[in-house]
């Protein structure tokens, strides 16, 4: 079974083309190379580190994401997984263990490289994308320092979970995400479609209570809204980015200028508008 799942989970299209200006090259810790760009903004504080769905390369999303850093006032780093877009060599095929490699090792490259501190660092992933950023945030937790937050767009509990609602994570499952939930120490914002066709919408109601209390920012639930239409759903209204720049504003300290470690969820809420309300009253 596990194979077959695998040939599900992962359906890299062609490689879209992004101008070489546009994009740079990492060694990956998984033996191979992979591209990745970074999108900087003057005097942001915050950067988010993407990981993309089962479906997407570097090319299909960098206009989007150039308008997002720009709208958010945010630094954007993605990269593509082993086996994806430019990646090479050109012939390997991707899997689990390349994927969280990769964010490893995008994640060495913002902190070693860019020396951007980990809790200025807000991990985003989006469909097959929540399995890497799940698996990082815990990790980053259990060494004992966290990145500053996790937005997880129509977030998997694992792979097997998609087709079979198992109780307990089964020998050869793909991204447990669900195992890695109550690790993570840092807030975490899951938005989901209610109508999602591909990932279940009870993936992210149980991904949510899975998190330790602390850590569950209050979810977005996009009625309505199936896998991949969340952004051109809520276009016209901009609340979909409206809600990502309020998790950034009201959980993320380093969006204020004070680079600390993340606030559990009762504590950082108040702390943001008081100092929110204080550069109000200065103006």
């Amino acid at each position: 079974m596990g194979d077959l799942i695998s040939s599900l989970l992962f359906q890299p299209p062609p490689a879209t083309y992004l101008h070489p200006t546009r994009h740079f090259w990492l060694e990956s810790t998984s033996g191979g190379r992979i591209p990745a760009f970074f999108i900087e903004r003057p005097n942001a504080q915050v950067t988010i580190l993407f990981s993309h769905g089962n479906a997407e390369d570097l090319g299909m999303i960098y206009d989007w994401f150039n308008d997002l850093a720009r709208v958010l006032r945010v630094n954007i780093m993605a990269y593509d997984y082993t086996g994806y877009g430019k990646s090479m060599p050109a012939n390997i095929s991707p899997c689990e263990d390349f994927c969280y490699a990769d964010i490893e090792t995008a994640y060495s490259y913002l902190t070693d490289v860019r020396r951007i501190q980990p809790e200025q660092i807000v991990l985003y992933g989006r469909s097959l994308g929540s399995g890497p950023s799940c698996y990082l945030a815990s990790k980053t937790a259990r060494e004992g320092r966290s990145v500053a937050g996790v937005i997880l767009q129509s977030p998997l509990l694992s792979a097997f979970r998609v087709a079979f609602n198992f109780r307990f994570t089964m020998i050869g499952d793909r991204f447990p995400n669900i195992d890695y939930a109550p690790h993570i120490k840092c807030p975490v914002f899951i938005v989901h479609g209610t109508q999602d066709e591909v990932v279940p919408f009870w993936h992210g109601q149980d991904l949510f209570m899975a998190l330790n209390q602390n850590w569950r920012a209050k979810p977005f639930w996009v009625e309505g809204a199936g896998h991949n239409n969340i952004e051109a759903l809520l276009r016209s209204s901009g609340a979909f980015v409206d809600e990502l720049s309020q998790f950034l504003d009201l959980h993320i300290s380093a969006r204020l200028g004070n680079i600390s470690s993340p606030q559990i969820v009762p504590d950082c809420v108040p702390t943001a508008l008081h100092v929110m309300s204080g550069v109000r009253d200065e103006v």
